[in-house]
């Protein structure tokens, strides 16, 4: 199929999939038919394991929006499926320009569908062709809409022919649907890559093309390289000797002083928030020394140990930081913030642990970048698949935290758990359930293509 067949074909499936229908199955059902076609239509592009990894993620993740509807799952899906187009169609570009290049095609596809050139084959038009559409379709109809005039004036029941009935179509609705159907498969079939991109894409490299090329520039015009790297050396020694002393204090506040459980929660809060500025500022640090020729500086062997050092001490400062927030899960249970800061520090070793690499391995900062990207699409993907809600619920109830009606109420697909736990503890229309349970009744009365399947599993409640 030709481009311009492919954009129209998609517009027509999203209209027949979305056409007087909510956000539901449809959305999954339009995923699986863009993924199917990448894979169809340019499967002689797929020479790489990442193209099958993305199309079977892709699939995995419409599933997962078909069963929950959700934004980690719809989030998974549309990441999963431009990754996997952009990764087709433009292997050579990192797949981290990705986003700008969204934000830049969602703002001019509104005015390149009208460069015909682009998207529609060139044809071109002899006069036989002209005068065959004014001879055999617009002649005839000027004279048929002008005699359909005289004889509606003539005959009631002529008239009644053509106007007595009304076609069941919500014109509005459905021309705004073509219009969104058509834009989105435009900007997805039809997406324009600047030439700067291309240009820009070395830059976006993990090694240096030609390390022996490499120069150790200066940072500053008034610093000499002898004085920089010293420089270095003594910022990160200090930075060593007052990060072991806050780890120090740290440990000691978190483990050795009494704390109030009415304290907790801030203190947990404060110390998590000064872990992440902690671990931002090294990967800072970090990609400011380690740049360009500084990493095959033969010199520099002491900036790199105390580089490796300062990563090291940032580890044991996440450690603790995880331990700190086992300590507040203890007292008051779990929550979707809690699962989110175990998220972020898990992900804050990773990117320590791919520092280490980008010096050892002698990497660009690009390097960092690019890693962490696929690391942070897992942890969508990750977030998609997995019922947090129902894992939240079933553990409180079972360490008897956090189990206040309220807050159960407010947790997504943990619908059994909640009904079970609320009936054996007497709290049945008492809380904000109610709320929930007209949710899950909207869902399970919606049509086919506007459901979300987790619901239609789910009992009525009498």
């Amino acid at each position: 199929m030709k481009k311009h067949q492919i954009i129209l074909a998609c517009t027509a499936v999203f209209i027949l999939l979305f056409y007087n229908e909510s956000v539901g199955i449809n959305i999954s059902i339009f995923g699986v038919f863009l993924t199917l076609l990448i894979s169809y239509f340019f499967q002689e592009k797929f020479v790489e394991r990442s193209h099958l990894t993305l199309v079977i993620t892709s699939i995995l993740s419409c599933f997962a929006f078909a069963w929950y509807g959700d934004a980690a799952s719809f989030f998974a899906l549309a990441l999963s499926i431009l990754f996997l187009q952009f990764k087709t169609q433009d292997p050579e570009l990192k797949t981290i320009q990705i986003f700008p290049l969204i934000f830049l095609n969602g703002i001019t596809s509104l005015g390149r569908v009208f460069i015909f050139d682009q998207w529609l084959p060139q044809r071109k038009i002899h006069n036989d062709f002209a005068k065959k559409l004014v001879a055999f379709v617009i002649i005839p109809l000027v004279f048929l809409g002008l005699f359909f005039v005289v004889y509606s004036f003539g005959s009631d029941h002529f008239s009644s022919l053509f106007t007595d009935y009304e076609l069941d179509i919500n014109l509005p609705q459905l021309i705004g649907i073509s219009i969104l159907g058509f834009y989105i498969s435009f900007s997805f079939w039809n997406y324009w890559v600047p030439d700067a991109c291309y240009q820009y894409n070395p830059k976006l490299n993990n090694d240096f093309t030609n390390p022996s090329e490499v120069k150790n520039e200066n940072t500053f015009s008034f610093l000499d390289l002898d004085f920089e790297r010293k420089s270095g050396e003594i910022t990160l020694l200090l930075l060593n000797i007052m990060l072991l002393v806050f780890i120090g204090t740290y440990n000691y506040e978190q483990f050795f002083e009494v704390v109030e459980k009415t304290n907790l929660s801030s203190d947990t809060h404060e110390r998590v928030n000064a872990v992440i500025f902690s671990i931002l500022m090294a990967v800072g640090v970090i990609m400011f020394y380690f740049k360009g020729g500084f990493n095959f500086d033969e010199k520099a062997s002491s900036l790199k140990t105390l580089a490796k050092v300062w990563l090291g001490l940032n580890v044991v400062l996440i450690i603790s930081a995880i331990i700190k927030n086992s300590e507040y899960v203890s007292y008051f249970g779990l929550t979707y913030k809690r699962l989110g800061v175990y998220a972020f520090l898990i992900l804050a070793i990773i990117g320590l642990v791919i520092s280490f690499q980008k010096i050892n391995k002698q990497k660009t900062n690009a390097f960092l970048f690019n890693q962490m990207l696929w690391y942070f699409y897992g942890t969508i993907i990750l977030c998609s698949y997995v019922n947090w809600g129902g894992l939240i619920t079933n553990y409180n109830i079972s360490v008897n935290k956090g189990v206040e009606p309220v807050f159960l109420s407010g947790l997504n697909f943990n619908d059994e758990a909640r009904r079970e736990y609320f009936k054996k503890n007497n709290l049945d229309g008492k809380y904000a359930e109610a709320v929930r349970e007209e949710m899950i009744s909207n869902y399970q009365d919606a049509n086919f293509l506007s459901k979300a399947l987790y619901y239609e599993f789910l009992n009525k409640k009498p």
